[in-house]
């Protein structure tokens, strides 16, 4: 008999899913999402709403005997009119925590973006697609599916030729981790290859990952559901959109840190909490943004507009940036032992970035995230550090 077609059909639910804040009911199946529904309303532009509906680290766990596994899946593409069209994302299956697979779902619809400073857009429907992976071990064993983190993709059907059930209880601290583009996986080649992803593997910790490109401006909703959100270990990683929006100056960038802040304590009062400051980046060290794209060469760059000049009127850097948090956590930490700073240059400083440049002048590629992900790893999960098991 062949069982390839001996299919079983599992319901897709929140039991079988890691990772996410919400679940949207489709026409189609299941919008995973990572802000729940009151932040999402209350959203004010179009890039947070694409980012937080990109299923970044987000999985299905499950455990089967299946050899073979489809997932029907609708994806949403992101294009540039003008600029070739993306490599379509990328879906890693992990067989008790080793990748074993990696399929893409071609078609699907594109949200065509035609104005990149307005990001005025035009959505092209597409098909549904199916993810295969073939192969697998005929035995028990715990399988994951880590979703494309560059795509939205609506959940339909998850198809196998043997029973699934939910997956054991792991036992493994959950950290809970907010940042920007990339945190969000930005340049990585695959869904498990994201800095966060590599350094939760490392630390041997469940990750839930609130990495939003273009958008960790320490807005209050995303403070309140990281608030709500259950939390082992929870790390910050702020600055770098606030420069390159030009979104603040000093003044309402320090009180807007402490009420973030304040807001993730109402929930998480003694939890380890890591504040880490931007990578280097030079096109932002001491210039300020707003930051433009740049096709000088032919190829996208990103070059930062602000006048240095202006630092001493307010305006961010990066260099102020990482004074300001470094200020800010030496002056709550006396009342907040749990509260601990990490300079963003440990994880990627100005050395790396000879060994790996920033390809667009400001998000790593597949080395430069390997690279970030074991730094952090280290510093955070190793001995001593603030995320070390038992150090709180």
């Amino acid at each position: 008999m062949n069982t390839e077609h001996d299919w079983t059909t599992t319901p897709i639910t929140a039991d079988i899913l890691r990772g996410f804040l919400d679940l949207e009911p489709t026409t189609h199946g299941l919008l995973p999402h990572r802000l729940p529904a009151p932040a999402r309303r209350q959203i004010p532009d179009e890039q947070l709403t694409l980012a937080e509906a990109q299923p970044s680290g987000v999985r299905l766990a499950f455990r089967t005997r299946a050899t073979v596994v489809e997932l029907d899946t609708l994806p949403t593409k992101r294009a540039y009119r003008g600029f070739p069209a993306p490599a379509d994302g990328v879906y890693d299956l992990l067989v008790d925590g080793r990748l074993a697979g990696q399929a893409t779902v071609p078609g699907g619809n594109v949200h065509m973006i035609t104005d990149m400073t307005t990001q005025a857009y035009e959505l092209q429907e597409g098909p549904v697609g199916t993810a295969r992976f073939s192969d697998l071990p005929a035995r028990d064993k715990d399988v994951e599916i880590w979703l494309p983190h560059t795509e939205i993709t609506e959940l339909i059907a998850l198809r196998t030729n043997a029973p699934v059930e939910p997956p054991r209880d792991s036992g493994r601290r959950v950290w809970l981790h907010h940042g920007s583009s990339i945190s969000h996986g930005s340049n990585a080649a695959h869904p498990t290859g994201i800095w966060p992803a590599l350094a939760a593997a490392a630390g041997g910790v469940e990750l839930s990952n609130l990495g939003f490109g273009g958008s960790a401006m320490l807005d209050p909703f995303t403070a309140r559901a990281m608030r709500d959100t259950p939390a082992d270990l929870i790390s910050l990683k702020i600055g770098i959109n606030i420069v390159n929006r030009d979104a603040m100056r000093l003044r309402a960038f320090g009180p807007a840190v402490h009420g973030f802040l304040d807001t993730l304590r109402e929930g998480h009062p003694t939890t380890p909490l890591l504040v880490v400051s931007p990578i280097w980046c030079p096109v932002q060290e001491d210039t300020p943004g707003p930051l433009m794209p740049d096709m000088a060469d032919g190829t996208l760059k990103f070059k930062a507009t602000g006048d240095p000049a202006e630092r001493a009127a307010g305006r961010l850097t990066l260099t102020v940036i990482r004074e300001e948090l470094a200020r800010i956590v030496d002056q709550r930490i006396a009342g907040d032992p749990n509260l601990h700073y990490l300079d963003g240059r440990d994880l990627y400083g100005p050395t790396d970035y000879a060994e790996f440049p920033l390809p667009d002048e400001v998000h790593p590629d597949a080395a430069g995230h390997r690279r970030i992900g074991e730094n952090f790893a280290r510093l955070a999960f190793g001995h001593g550090g603030p995320f070390a098991a038992g150090a709180a």
